[in-house]
């Protein structure tokens, strides 16, 4: 029992500063660096007898070990939420509002299709205006202009038709 934890000083003397430092170049702080080259020298020393020196040599199997602990540990802290949003920079934190060029593009599109409404003939786009503008029902446009629902659709896919070719594709 002495020469195991003999033994194990030794391993513990020699590998621990090693994987300390691995862990702090891997971006580890140093206490957290500290606490993965302990807990890697107690999982090599538990699991030593699953050591093949075949396959590897012991320096590449400790630090796979430790490797797999810090990665083990990353993916720990992303699924556990934290609890203090104040170590949040503001400059993360998404802005969900309209982007600075929004108002600048509405108000392009907006005088391209006033300049396109402009094109149309007068009964082309007083159907489009309470169309579009005042919601009204294709029934109620006839109505209200006295004219057949068939002249309102008619006069509805002319007008649309031709603002396509007047506008393009605005996406």
């Amino acid at each position: 029992m002495r020469g195991d934890r003999e033994a194990f000083a030794m391993l513990f003397e020699h590998f621990a500063p090693r994987i300390k430092t691995f862990m702090q170049r891997s971006g580890a702080d140093e206490r957290s660096a500290d606490e993965l080259a302990q807990e890697t020298l107690l999982a090599v020393w538990s699991k030593a007898k699953l050591f093949d020196p075949k396959s590897a040599g012991a320096a590449a199997w400790i630090f796979t070990i430790a490797r797999n602990l810090r990665i083990d540990g990353l993916r720990r802290r992303k699924r556990t939420p934290t609890q203090d949003t104040a170590e949040v920079d503001l400059e993360f934190q998404v802005d969900e509002g309209p982007q600075p060029d929004a108002a600048l593009a509405a108000s392009e599109l907006e005088t391209r299709v006033r300049s396109a409404l402009s094109v149309l003939p007068e009964d082309q786009l007083r159907v489009i205006e309470l169309s579009f503008f005042e919601e009204k029902a294709h029934a109620e446009i006839a109505e209200k202009l006295r004219i057949p629902l068939g002249t309102v659709k008619s006069r509805l896919r002319l007008a649309m038709n031709r603002l396509r070719g007047l506008l393009g594709d605005l996406s």
